[in-house]
């Protein structure tokens, strides 16, 4: 059997771990049903009511949020997919999640009681 070498040994590495992060992005996808679009939501988490829906028009979420808009007590929280189908928001920027749902739920926690304020659109 041939040597290994560094190259291939890398370039082996960074082809299963691309795989890996394609199959851990599908599965949220497919869980939701909706051809890879998050479900609608409406709940109280931590006495804070968090809701999301597929946003309609074509304004800065319909790029950014795939077309999806969040709210925490009434407020727009900004939310973003990232390319691998995680989700982000402006309050827990550096911590992705699978859902918007669970953007929500990370900015209630991470707000702590305090009102989440408006982000500027410019």
């Amino acid at each position: 059997m041939p040597e290994l070498s560094r190259r291939s040994a890398l370039t082996a590495a960074a082809v299963l771990a691309t795989s890996a992060g394609t199959l851990s992005a599908v599965t949220p996808a497919s869980a939701a049903g909706h051809h890879g679009s998050p479900g609608t939501f409406d709940e109280v988490y931590k006495g804070r009511r968090i809701q999301g829906r597929p946003a309609t028009g074509s304004g800065h979420h319909g790029h950014h949020g795939a077309g999806y808009a969040v709210f925490v007590d009434g407020v727009e929280l900004h939310v973003m997919r990232n390319a691998d189908g995680s989700w982000i928001s402006v309050v827990s920027h550096y911590d992705p999640v699978a859902t918007p749902r669970a953007a929500a739920r990370a900015a209630v926690d991470e707000l702590q009681g305090a009102p989440l304020l408006p982000f500027p659109a410019n």
